[in-house]
């Protein structure tokens, strides 16, 4: 399994003084990115390809209060991925120094071309990196349809 560590900062910290919603999403961003680089999809590798990742959603559960001063671990899952690794969706869990799960966060997303501003699929040459990911028990080959299984924006919308 692919894990991330880091040091909950000053500016982690909410008014609660426990670890704030916003470093969750932070910390999520920043190990599925390591992930990335280290494997080869670097920023460079990007932009050669004018690909982009963009996030439909990140649903996180929390089970127990986190504080300052120790060390806490994100782990990253395969959870899908289409066919031609257009669409994914990662799983994380956060881990105290205790190794205490005290989160767990559900994420879907896609890669967008940087030029059209659509969705498109992951370079063949990219599609091994993800597969190389752990795969959570419930792993499924995503569909479009995956990605709307919380409903779609009201047309009408008037904003």
């Amino acid at each position: 399994m692919y894990f991330k560590e880091f040091d909950i900062r000053w500016s982690d910290i909410d008014a609660n003084r426990h670890l704030a919603n916003s470093a969750y999403i932070n910390f999520m961003s920043h190990t599925r990115m390591s992930f990335l680089i280290e494997n080869g999809l670097t920023q460079k590798e990007l932009a050669k390809h004018r690909i982009g990742p963009v996030v439909f959603y990140e649903h996180i559960y929390y089970f127990r209060e986190v504080f300052a001063g120790r060390p806490v671990k994100v782990s990253l899952e395969l959870a899908g991925m289409s066919k031609d690794g257009s669409f994914f969706e990662f799983h994380h869990n956060f881990f105290d120094e205790r190794g205490r799960n005290f989160a767990h966060c559900e994420m879907m997303g896609a890669w967008i071309d940087m030029e059209t501003r659509k969705l498109r699929g992951l370079p063949s040459e990219f599609i091994h990196i993800l597969e190389s990911l752990p795969e959570t028990e419930d792993f499924k080959v995503l569909t479009k349809e995956d990605t709307r299984k919380y409903g779609k924006v009201p047309r009408d919308l008037d904003l």
